[in-house]
This record gives C-alpha cells, structure tokens and sequence, in this order.
C-alpha cells in the first residue's frame, strides 16, 4: 500500500474536534450535551452583514481580487484607525479565515526547520500550521499560578537561535484568556528587534476586554513597523465564523509581497463572504458594548461557579471567551470522552476541550481542560453542576 507523507502522519489531531465521534454517539443514545468545548459564539450576526448579502444583485459570482476587494480593505484600514492601529489598504491581505492569514505569514517568513516561539498553551492550530509548514514550534512555558502572564523575556532569550524567524502570540489569548499588557508587549518589541525576528500577533479577539482593561496592539508600538505581522478574523468579532475572512496585517512591504504570491496560488477569498464582512463594519459600537456586557457576566458566573469546586484551579480570563481550569484528575482526555460516553446527569452531559493539546510540551496540561463560555448564563451554570457531580463520580 503506498505510505502517506511524514508531514501527514505528524499532523496534530484537534483537541476541540477529536471528541466528536463520542458525542454523536451520546446524542444518538438520547443524552443532552452542554457544548464548553467548541468557541462558536451564540451571539447573533449582524443584521446589515446577513442584509448585506440578501439584498445582494450580483449576476455573477466572479473571482474577487487577490488580495481582497480595494473597497473592503479601504474600509478594513478605517476600522484600524479607530482602534489607534495606522495602516492603509496596502498593507492588507484579505484571507480565508484568519487560519489562511497565518499560514500565508508563516510561508513568507520560515523555510523547513526554521523554529518560531511561542508562548504555552496556545491555540492548538499553530501546531498545526507550523507542521504543514515544516516549521518547528518552540514552546515557552506559561503557568495558571499566574494566570498565564507573558513568561520573563529572558526565557524567551535562552530558546533564541539561528534558526529562530518569530514569536507568535494570541492577545488575548485563546484557550487562557491572558490580555498582554502594554509593558509586555514593549518588552516582546525589544527582544524581536535585537534578534531581528519577526513579533506575529493573532489578534482576533480584539473587541472583547473586560473590566476597562486596554488593548495594546503590535502595530500601535513605534519603531516596530518592520516586525509586525497581525493576524485577524472577522469570525468572533461579528459572530461570522462561517464567513472563513480574515486578515493579514504588516507594514513590512516584502512580507505583504511575499505572502501576495501566496494568496494569487489560492486565487482569491471569497465574494460573498466579503460582501457581508464588508458591511458588517456598519455594525454599530452599541453591538460591541452589548456583546462585550454579555461574555463578561458569563464570565464572571462561569468563574464564580467553578472556583466553589473543590480541588479546582481555574485562571481569571481578562479578553476574549476561554479560560483554564485545572481538574482534580490525572487525565483529561480520559475525563472528557468518559463525560461523553458513561456519564450523565438526568440526561445531560458536558462536552469539554482536554488542554493537552493546546501545549507543545509533552506532558503539561494533562489535567486541564479549556472551556469556552459562548452559553446562556443558565447553561453555563448548569454545565458547572453538572462537572461537579461528575467529578465526585469520576473519582470513584
């Protein structure tokens, strides 16, 4: 039988997704799942997004340009310029879901066995970018003790070597919720200047910050144009996962022509997808203000309830809709397929992401599991009782 590739057989699974097959299972045996482990916000789109495309007269639905229609990405370098992040149309790429973006930064930056860093946990999918890349992931450890906080630089100094082309982070983070701060992100622009790396920032989940924090973005850091590289999606900002746009971001003029190139490989992103992203930048500011009330005060019930756990760790999330909590259980993944198929609660059950896969480091996050709060605060709190009578279950 012919042998598929090395590159295939390395390809990470989905720690979110791998599940699947056992909660089918579930419903098909009639139990109810509480979905914590899967970031599809419940939230509604934006009306003029999904008007935007209704109303729509197009005869033909021809190629868009390349790097996405000059109209959006006009009205994308706007949307920037409100949030203090000066670029112009230029210096966009529209992408097929900020996934694409990320793959397209990777491909002009790394060849095969060029490392990049990146802070753990993170979102399991750069694990499996980089692989698809060749690249290899270096991990620097972060820890739930202090909520995720940026690792000190100097660690990030001892991983440095020639073959090292970037650091990569999400801010705010997904799975921890960790916001950087003004000064980490300073000390991050110091570290990749004096190594010349490249600083990638997956800011997809800009718009949600809570409790008046700030959020500082790479590109609003001066002197640090020819560094920056961000990562954006309009996915969890409008509630539009299924739109697959995003963005890639650089003042850097070689990395937008470089990741051009690959972006014309793939021809272009999708017509009507942009139609309603573009209109969706209507969307007015009390959408956000409502949006952004809603997932923090489910954050703070999700919090509330898991923190009355006994033997439970969980991280304060400051941005996006993730958090941490550390189980009492020596294997999460064990835990979340036993929750699927030998565990209910009057018909019910929750469904959780095990946080294994979101490290690069064997071993680390074994007993953790990463929830995402996109529930009614009723749900979110049922599913909170129900991991509780689990737990006492479990460890018997």
């Amino acid at each position: 039988m012919p042998s598929i590739s090395r590159r295939g057989e390395t390809m990470p699974e989905s720690p979110i997704r791998k599940l699947v097959p056992f909660a089918e299972a579930a419903i098909k045996r009639g139990i109810k799942i509480i979905h914590l482990n899967i970031g599809q916000p419940d939230i509604k789109t934006p009306k003029v997004a999904l008007d935007a495309v209704k109303n729509n007269t197009l005869e033909v639905l021809a190629y868009s340009r390349t790097e996405g229609s000059e109209s959006y990405r006009e009205k994308i370098a706007a949307y920037y310029a409100k949030n203090n992040i000066h670029v112009n149309a230029d210096n966009i790429i529209v992408t097929t879901g900020g996934s694409e973006a990320l793959s397209f930064a990777l491909g002009s930056i790394a060849d095969n066995d060029d490392e990049i860093i990146i802070p753990e946990p993170f979102y399991a999918n750069y694990n499996g970018f980089a692989n698809a890349s060749g690249i290899k992931v270096v991990p620097v450890v972060s820890n739930i003790e202090n909520n995720f906080a940026l690792p000190p630089i100097d660690e990030f100094e001892k991983l440095i070597t020639p073959r090292t082309k970037a650091i990569l982070i999400c801010n705010p983070g997904n799975p921890t919720g960790y916001l950087y701060t003004r000064e980490e992100i300073k000390k991050l622009a110091a570290i990749v200047k004096k190594h010349n790396l490249f600083l990638i920032a997956d800011e997809v989940y800009r718009e949600f910050i809570y409790e008046g924090r700030e959020h500082y973005s790479i590109l609003q850091e001066e002197g640090l144009e020819e560094h920056a590289i961000i990562i954006d999606s309009v996915s969890k900002r409008y509630s539009m996962c299924g739109a697959r746009i995003g963005y890639l971001v650089s003042k850097n003029k070689e990395v937008i022509k470089t990741a051009l190139k690959f972006a014309q490989a793939r021809l272009s992103p999708p017509t009507y997808a942009q139609i309603a992203s573009e209109a969706a930048l209507d969307t007015p500011q009390s959408y956000f203000d409502d949006v952004k009330k809603e997932y923090e005060e489910r954050r703070n019930i999700l919090i509330s309830e898991l923190n009355k756990l006994d033997g439970v760790v969980v991280a304060q999330p400051q941005g996006a809709f993730y958090c941490i909590a550390q189980l009492p259980i020596d294997n999460a993944d064990v835990f979340a397929q036993w929750l699927l198929e030998d565990f209910n609660l009057n018909g019910e059950t929750v469904m959780v992401a095990p946080a294994a896969g979101f490290y690069a480091t064997k071993g680390l996050g074994t007993d953790q599991i990463r929830i995402a709060y996109v529930l009614e605060k009723e749900d979110l709190k049922r599913a909170v009782h129900i991991l509780k009578e689990a737990l006492k279950v479990y460890a018997n």
